[in-house]
């Protein structure tokens, strides 16, 4: 098994402004480079290149730590509350929406040590800014004191599948599914707007009509407020990692991708056409269309590809048992010990300081 290295660097800003004009937030937070996770499909391997890196194991196996990552925010937050004049509310305003996880897992398995994210979610939180998070691990629930402290926010739990040992061999160290349902159960007991990313889809191996409206089912009875369904999208680095993944893997489909995708990133058109149209209606059936602005921004990014339509009701008796059977296992079997933080957070860290210096007369 290969070693990880972990390799500290400093950012002159951590806030960066998204450019591209179809994205519906403003701003993106990647705390770290790579991701400990490792998934096979990642698109985020691509942006390896930008640094003179691989796309391959040195993704999963050299992880870059923004050391410096919440004082840079602390900069850049403090700077733009001068600007208005320490008008919190207004400077919040004029930023929109900061979307933390668009790169790499912002809850990779390094951040319980590191603690890097939560750090600058104290940040997010202290300037009201209008916040989306998107990971695949139950570390988030470490941070339910600054969440439920949060004005607007929104929490995005990644899972494209209830099979374990898919998981397993095509994301070799995220949290197993069972722990990702949980984590939604928890995020919406306290309040967290909570969303699902199933994304993404993987063609012959995840996107089953039957798996994903168990997958809906499963997360809607646990709370899940929206959802979306995105396909995989197979850049030239990525895709050929994850062809060699799959041929170690599922060697049975290697073919069948290499004929689905011999175009370019995107599976052919009318595979595309027939999934966007399965995935619309079952958004519609299990009423989990309703996007957050931070949601539809993710899908936009990892596949260009948004599923959504109308609420309908749910009207077959094969929806009807999902839903039943959904209900029967909302509350695991055995609650989990809920991650804790090192230390609590304080009402001050929250507190802008403009507000920490006013006193009654």
């Amino acid at each position: 098994m290969a070693r990880t290295l972990y390799e500290r660097i400093t950012t002159k800003q951590t806030l960066n402004r998204v450019k591209e004009e179809r994205m519906p937030f403003d701003w993106s937070i990647n705390p770290y480079r790579g991701c400990g996770h490792g998934c096979s499909f990642c698109y985020a391997r691509a942006f390896q290149s930008f640094i003179g890196m691989g796309a391959e194991d040195e993704f999963q196996h050299h992880i870059f730590m923004k050391s410096n990552a919440a004082e840079a925010l602390e900069k850049q937050l403090s700077s733009a509350a001068r600007k208005f004049d320490y008008d919190i509310e207004a400077m919040g305003r004029s930023i929109g929406q900061v979307t933390i996880g668009t790169a790499t897992d912002p809850y990779q398995p390094i951040e319980g040590k590191e603690g890097i994210t939560r750090e600058c979610l104290k940040l997010l939180a202290k300037y009201r800014i209008s916040t989306s998070i998107t990971t695949r691990s139950p570390l988030v629930l470490r941070d339910l004191d600054i969440l439920t402290r949060m004005e607007n926010v929104s929490v995005n739990i990644s899972l494209n599948t209830l099979n374990g040992d898919m998981i397993r061999k095509l994301e070799p160290a995220s949290p197993h599914p069972e722990g990702r349902l949980d984590t939604i159960h928890r995020l919406s007991a306290a309040g967290i707007r909570t969303g699902l990313f199933v994304a993404p889809v993987l063609p012959f191996l995840t996107d089953k009509e039957s798996e994903l409206k168990d997958l809906l089912s499963q997360t809607k009875v646990r709370g899940v407020s929206f959802a979306m369904i995105s396909l995989l999208r197979l850049s030239r680095d990525v895709k050929k990692w994850y062809i060699e993944t799959l041929k170690h893997q599922f060697p049975e489909v290697v073919q069948p991708y290499r004929e689905l995708y011999g175009q370019g990133a995107y599976a052919e058109e009318h595979y595309v056409r027939s999934f966007k149209s399965m995935a619309a209606r079952l958004l519609n059936e299990y009423e989990l269309n309703g996007l957050t602005t931070g949601a539809s921004a993710a899908v936009a990014s990892e596949s260009g590809t948004i599923a959504s339509g109308t609420s309908q009701e749910i009207g077959t008796q094969e929806g009807a048992r999902d839903h039943l059977r959904s209900r029967d296992l909302a509350a695991p079997a055995q609650p989990r010990k809920l991650p804790q933080p090192a230390a609590p957070v304080s009402g001050k860290e929250l507190m802008p300081d403009i507000e920490q210096l006013s006193f009654p007369f």
